[in-house]
């Protein structure tokens, strides 16, 4: 039986309860209609994260209410007295494992740099990354229950040329007679946090391998798909022979197209045939402890919208192919210079970003099915695109400052939490994945009786469209928006019944919460 589901949505937005409201929007008989197909289970969603590079050295060594201020935008499930929640509900964090370039003077920005644990007797020294591992237990006061330990570098006593960067951009800035020591490092990591109760659910060892990293702006390394292979395999015998529970991710690829195709990187490229194929060489799908999961950056792949939509549907296309049961997660994003619409440089706060970011989220759900979604820098101290909350760059102290991205991620993540299995939705009428209008997608919580429907609407003018069920009952919706207005972050609206239209102010995302019956 098929429910019609009808919300006033414009006269909470507006601050109306009249339906003669003049400024809401006329609904006729082709108002269009959207079914969302409950039955039609797509992925499954693991989670929604950031990361702490490279604020959070400093920040989470700022004064209590700074530092507590910033993880409650962060990390925080609660809602206020008014039922504003306080943040967005990340439910992963990405904690940088850093190379220890903070101790030398040769990466130009000292922001950009990190402490490592690793000492030059190889010991340890658990004291550093004191900041980072601060938000680590804040995000997990707060609720967040899956953490990622990534490397951009391996650490510097490790490393060919003793820096956390490469020198001649073709080869994995560690010599073959070090690969067993670094994986060592990495399991200690591993065992170090889990006995302060933090477990890192996985362990990502490479980041965007097909970039040469020559340059001294921040930590990195390249690394051939058989360099990737071979430490892989000895990281994997190493967390087995120590009883370890994390799962080794791969391979944090520079552009989604890296995953599909050989491009312009012939040894580092076409990742999801070359480690999940069995016929591959470099097959590590019979790996016990090597996730089932390809990752990659959204980064060059976003702009133009043709692009965008083409290269998503060749990562699902080819991800179908491996032969093992294989998830794709993207996994960093922040808006470089190579956009088309707008460009990378200059913070923006305001809903020009926001919009761009969740078009995008989209569209890694909806046509890459992405089963994670993470942002870059959760924290910047730029005049850049790249922060959900902006810092003042201060080592002790300063400003912070929140952003309608934060709030736009949070139309995402902090409604549609880790088991939600994202459903079919179509319509007969109107485009629902439009760049430039309307797009909606849905996400059934059967654990929590609830499904949520997130509605970004791109356009200048304001939308009108009726919702329909092919199954189960909504009894009412929550619904929490966020647009250009003050106040408006994630802002909740009155609960509304299921007999009316909805109305997708123009400029905003909105996430409505049902009740299942």
């Amino acid at each position: 039986m098929r429910l019609n589901l009808f919300l006033i949505v414009p006269v909470m937005i507006l601050g109306s309860c009249s339906r003669n409201d003049s400024s809401a929007p006329v609904v006729t008989e082709e108002t269009p209609v959207v079914t969302i197909h409950v039955t039609e289970k797509k992925q499954t969603i693991r989670n929604f994260g950031g990361s702490d590079a490279w604020a959070c050295q400093y920040i989470g060594q700022w004064p209590d209410d700074k530092r507590n201020q910033v993880a409650d935008w962060l990390f925080s499930t609660e809602d206020d007295a008014n039922g504003q929640p306080k943040g967005i509900g990340l439910s992963l964090w990405r904690f940088n494992i850093g190379a220890g370039s903070a101790a030398q003077d040769n990466i130009s920005d000292e922001w950009r740099r990190a402490e490592g644990f690793l000492k030059s007797d190889m010991t340890y020294d658990w004291s550093k990354q004191a900041g980072q591992q601060w938000f680590l237990q804040a995000a997990k006061q707060r609720g967040t229950a899956q953490f990622v330990g990534f490397v951009n570098s391996p650490p510097v006593q490790l490393t060919r040329n003793g820096k956390a960067f490469s020198s001649d951009g073709e080869h994995a800035n560690i010599s073959p007679s070090h690969y067993v020591d670094y994986t060592v490092f990495l399991a200690a990591v591993v065992k170090h946090f889990q006995e302060q109760g933090i477990v890192l659910n996985y362990l990502s060892p490479f980041n965007e391998p097909q970039w040469d990293w020559t340059g001294n702006n921040q930590e990195g390394s390249p690394y051939t798909n058989e360099e990737v292979y071979t430490i892989t395999k000895k990281l994997d015998s190493v967390i087995t022979a120590q009883g370890l529970s994390a799962k080794i991710q791969l391979a944090e690829a520079a552009k989604m197209n890296y995953l599909y195709e050989l491009a312009d990187r012939p040894t580092r490229g076409n990742q999801i045939e070359d480690f999940f194929l069995q016929s591959s060489p470099r097959y590590v799908g019979n790996f016990p402890n090597v996730d089932r999961v390809i990752s990659a950056h959204s980064y060059f792949t976003s702009a133009p919208m043709e692009t965008m939509v083409q290269v998503r549907k060749a990562v699902s296309e080819k991800t179908k192919q491996a032969s093992v049961p294989l998830e794709f997660w993207q996994s960093e994003y922040c808006i470089l210079g190579d956009q088309e619409e707008i460009p990378g440089g200059g913070k923006d706060t305001g809903m020009t970003t926001a919009l761009y970011v969740a078009r995008l989220i989209h569209h890694d759900l909806t046509v890459a099915n992405a089963s994670a979604w993470h942002w870059w820098t959760s924290l910047s101290a730029y005049d850049y695109k790249d922060g959900l909350v902006y810092v003042e760059k201060n080592k002790a102290n300063g400003a912070i400052e929140d952003s309608k991205l934060l709030w736009a991620f949070g139309n995402y993540s902090r409604f549609i939490r880790p088991g939600a299995v994202r459903v079919g939705i179509s319509s007969a009428d109107t485009d629902i994945n439009n760049t430039k209008g309307l797009m909606i997608s849905s996400y059934l919580q059967e654990d929590k009786g609830r499904l949520v429907t997130v509605a970004i609407n791109y356009s200048n003018t304001d939308a009108s469209v009726k919702i329909a069920l092919d199954s189960n009952a909504v009894t009412s919706f929550k619904p929490y928006i966020t647009s250009g207005k003050d106040g408006e972050d994630l802002k909740p609206l009155p609960v509304v019944s299921s007999d009316d239209v909805i109305v997708i102010p123009k400029k905003s995302v909105v996430t409505f919460v049902g009740t299942l019956n």
